[in-house]
């Protein structure tokens, strides 16, 4: 008796939380499809194939859903961009890494460019914008740092915290193009960067001018 009572409590909340899933999926869908300014709930509901009036019973708002889609897509990237940063190789192999992902993550790229538009009017959503870019910079500041020794950097006029910012913006200004479908420029001011990294890398294996040669090659292999 006690072992059917509990089956009957505990499906509720696996249907639930089935649910709930289902209309994550569907609005993360609809996010890259048509923009979250044209998602309704009765399309959210239809795509999701579930009964509209558990969008606002489940989540209180649309926009709620929108930011758990978005942190949800988050917290799966950031597997893989701690895993890439805290693993081996140099700041080199890592960059070129991290800029392979710019076309394969256009889902995502979109889903954030949407609650960043979304959070310019409707300043209660700022926090959680701001929450999401700091999660992504938290991910590279170990591999900068170690970038900047390495590369012997760190006597210039920008401090560890002011490169991953850099690294940042750059990579938004990118990626909000793109979505614009603008790509003037970029392959060649890539390509650019690499040459630069490459040169720093180079110059580290040799000890010249890093910290990288033989005597530094610890802080290379660890956070570079």
């Amino acid at each position: 008796m006690a072992r059917a009572t509990a089956a009957r409590a505990v499906a509720p909340a696996d249907g639930r939380r089935e649910t709930e899933q289902r209309f994550l999926d569907a609005a993360e869908r609809l996010l890259v499809s048509v923009g979250y300014a044209a998602i309704t709930t009765r399309r959210l509901a239809d795509e999701a194939g579930a009964n509209a009036g558990l969008v606002h019973y489940y989540f209180g708002s649309m926009e709620e859903v929108f930011f758990q889609v978005l942190e949800r897509f988050t917290d799966r990237l950031m597997e893989r961009q701690r895993a890439l940063y805290q693993g081996p190789g140099t700041y080199l192999d890592k960059w070129r890494a991290a800029m392979s992902y710019l076309e394969p993550d256009r889902r995502y790229q979109k889903i954030w460019w949407e609650l960043q538009a979304m959070a310019w009017n409707r300043p209660e959503y700022r926090p959680r914008v701001a929450r999401v870019l700091e999660a992504w910079k938290e991910a590279m500041r170990g591999a900068v740092a170690g970038a900047l020794e390495r590369y012997d950097l760190t006597g210039g006029p920008l401090s560890a915290d002011d490169w991953v910012t850099l690294i940042c913006t750059f990579n938004e200004g990118m990626i909000l193009e793109r979505l614009a479908g603008i790509t003037r420029g970029h392959d060649a001011l890539l390509a650019a960067i690499d040459r630069w990294l490459e040169s720093k890398e180079r110059a580290a294996e040799r000890g010249e001018g890093g910290r990288g040669g033989k005597s530094g090659r610890r802080g290379g292999r660890a956070r570079a």
